[in-house]
């Protein structure tokens, strides 16, 4: 008996890890995005906002995400496609808005001070409903058919918390890396001193880096997003675009056809999200408001070097 749940367990395990690879790329997406979060607060509640990010990632997925992808999958496969194009387009908005940031469009934000745990937390969350929805929804895809309600489960929770464990481990790392290079500052030894010293120096930089990748990847994977399932209901434009550069790039091999689809569907997404941040503004101005477009997070534009 023993024998045979070992022999259920591994090909849970091998079921979740071939179905899940295809979501690697958003994976990566998914931990350069967050640090931008826990910028900027005090060193002593890095760690307890980041826990506090991945307990609702958590809950996104065992809450909401899966749940709602088994009914809608079972019942109605054909909304999947537009909750996609909602939650991308959301995407490209915050990227947008970001990008606009860097030139000094502020749209009502300012300074705030002391950020706001609370809302940091929440925008935290809210963007990584929409990320752990694509990661899930893929994995799901990439399932062998025919697997009963009960297996497909436990691959599905095998992949939440894997992918939860991977990307919030990565982000406390990131955001920790400067207090071990303070730790290694003072050690007694010269070379791991000098290491120690070069990390710190140098994780302003890297922390400006991640938050100008985590917004370009909001683009990449939000645009993404809204073409390829703008395609699935049937506006293909964008989508037969995207095709196309895949097949014009294949020859020069895999890492030029993923740079071309990444670079176009960033585009896309910059694009996309300059007019929803158009609307919005638009309709705040009609209504008489001024709306705030952030949660907490820390813009690229503020991370200083």
């Amino acid at each position: 008996m023993s024998v045979g749940l070992l022999a259920v367990v591994d090909d849970i395990l091998s079921a979740a890890m071939k179905a899940s690879a295809k979501a690697a790329g958003v994976v990566i997406d998914d931990a350069a995005v967050t640090p931008q979060y826990v910028q900027g607060i005090t060193p002593a509640r890095e760690l307890p906002v980041v826990g506090k990010i991945a307990l609702g990632s958590l809950a996104n997925k065992f809450v909401i995400i899966i749940p709602i992808a088994l009914l809608l999958t079972a019942f109605a496969p054909w909304v999947l496609p537009y909750l996609l194009i909602l939650g991308g387009g959301y995407l490209c908005f915050e990227g947008a808005e970001k990008v606009l940031e860097w030139f000094g469009v502020q749209h009502g934000h300012a300074d705030e001070g002391a950020r706001d745990e609370k809302k940091l937390v929440l925008g935290a969350v809210r963007t990584d409903l929409i990320l752990s929805t694509e990661i899930m929804l893929i994995s799901l895809a990439n399932l062998e058919r025919g697997l009963d309600i009960w297996t497909t489960l436990a691959i599905l929770a095998v992949i939440a918390l894997m992918m939860t464990l991977v990307v919030y481990g990565a982000v406390a790392l990131l955001v920790k890396i400067d207090d071990i290079g303070l730790k290694m500052a003072k050690n007694p030894v010269q070379r791991v001193r000098h290491t120690g010293m070069r990390i710190v120096r140098s994780m302003p930089a890297v922390f400006r880096f991640i938050s100008i990748l985590g917004t370009v990847a909001m683009l990449w994977v939000g645009g993404h997003l809204v073409l390829v399932n703008l395609g699935e209901v049937g506006v293909h434009f964008g989508a037969d675009i995207l095709h196309g550069i895949e097949h014009l790039l294949e020859p020069l091999g895999g890492v030029v056809v993923w740079i071309g689809d990444t670079l176009f569907s960033a585009i896309a997404g910059l694009i996309v999200g300059l007019v929803i941040v158009g609307i919005v503004l638009g309709i705040a101005r009609m209504l008489g408001k001024k709306p705030n477009f952030h949660e907490g997070e820390e813009s690229p534009a503020d991370v200083h070097v």
